[in-house]
């Protein structure tokens, strides 16, 4: 891998922790946000959905953006665009607002996921994807703690926007002053014309190892996401745990996953992506299988936690692993596609099990969920011996 500044890495690093920023904070702020813009509780929902199909599209786009420009100057630009965005939310006057400024918040941050795995992944070694990916539970986390803090202190939900916009806009100064440093970046110096980009985005959906890739991460984050957030449910209202249990449990699973990234980072140089991937699916599979002894807290506990140090080297691992699974010139586009896939499903499959579940049984979650993980190995596998097929 070439030489990166260390000043450089650190800033991505505080870059993919104010990325889980606003994804932390949202869920515990909304209550205050429908009461003070007089909205329905169900609109979190298609919030939520609309700030998922803008980032899938940024991401889709980002690796012609790339291409043209570099992701040193899109970084830039996104990180302008979720500080405002966010700032925007800490004084919007009325309930029309919150969905104006999901736009730029969406694309923003689709922008700067896609922007910095793609750097990453061609830049530097997988420990630092990992870690990279630790830093988001990081963001996630601190951003609750925020919002306590701060109601504590008698402010309202704004002041929370308000605190994490000031944390955006110090980051974007960073980056101007930093910019020369993404010259270490390994870009493909011959420029693109339109029609080339098309013919290259037709290659990426008719070959099998980038169709493949897309439909791990497609499973990968539905799954992740049904975990984090249906299994909540399925413990209080079908196996009577009480709420403060259920949300340790919850708390455990995500604390699992981040803290496995970390220690993800350094030992997966040595072992290798796909054996990391490998290992983590299996480790995956035997955590959800463990939730089937409903009648067992402690088989419960231990299956989040199981399923959470599962989880944790995927994502990152097939990140990193994406300058391989097609030609130079190819990956920022199929990373791109990458991300774009996950958002989609993290929207279709989370939200389709939930309805599935809620017109069934709670209790089905279990095996939805291991399908998905059998799914996830059945491809992973079938991407591991699939040749480069897209070439230069």
């Amino acid at each position: 891998m070439k030489h990166v500044p260390l000043l450089l890495v650190a800033i991505i690093y505080l870059a993919y922790i104010s990325l889980g920023l606003p994804d932390g904070i949202f869920g515990v702020a909304w209550p205050g946000i429908r009461l003070d813009i007089k909205l329905p509780l169900e609109y979190a929902g298609i919030i939520t959905t609309l700030l998922i199909i803008c980032s899938a599209t940024s991401s889709f786009f980002s690796g012609a953006v790339v291409q043209r420009i570099g992701t040193g100057k899109l970084i830039l630009f996104s990180c302008f665009l979720t500080a405002s965005a966010l700032f925007g939310y800490s004084i919007m006057p009325s309930a029309l607002w919150i969905f104006i400024f999901a736009l730029p918040l969406g694309l923003g941050q689709g922008a700067v996921d896609s922007g910095l795995n793609h750097y990453v992944a061609n830049n530097l070694s997988s420990r630092h994807m990992n870690w990279l990916h630790c830093c988001w539970g990081i963001g996630a986390a601190t951003g609750p703690f925020i919002f306590s803090a701060l109601t504590t202190a008698g402010k309202s939900w704004r002041s929370s926007y308000t605190a994490i916009s000031i944390m955006q806009f110090t980051l974007l100064i960073f980056f101007i002053f930093t910019i020369s440093l993404w010259k270490t970046e390994k870009r493909n110096k011959t420029e693109s014309t339109r029609h080339e980009t098309m013919k290259a985005y037709l290659k990426l959906f008719t070959s099998r190892a980038p169709l493949l890739a897309m439909l791990v991460f497609f499973v990968y984050t539905g799954l992740e996401f049904c975990a984090g957030l249906w299994a909540n449910s399925m413990f209080i209202e079908s196996r009577g745990i009480p709420k403060a249990t259920a949300g340790t449990w919850i708390g455990m699973f995500y604390f699992s996953l981040t803290a496995m990234r970390f220690v993800s980072g350094f030992i997966v140089d040595r072992i290798g992506n796909k054996n990391m991937i490998r290992a983590g699916l299996i480790l995956a599979a035997c955590g959800i299988s463990l939730l089937f002894f409903k009648t067992s807290p402690a088989l419960s506990i231990a299956g989040m936690i199981i399923t959470g140090a599962g989880f944790a080297p995927i994502y990152p691992c097939m990140m990193h692993e994406t300058p391989k699974r097609v030609s130079k010139n190819m990956s920022h586009l199929l990373l791109g596609c990458e991300v774009a896939s996950a958002n989609f499903g993290v929207m279709l499959l989370t939200t389709g099990t939930g309805k599935f579940i809620a017109a069934t049984s709670l209790e089905l979650l279990v095996p939805i969920m291991l399908a998905f993980a059998f799914i996830l190995i059945f491809a992973s596998e079938s991407l591991n011996r699939t040749k480069l097929s897209t070439t230069d």
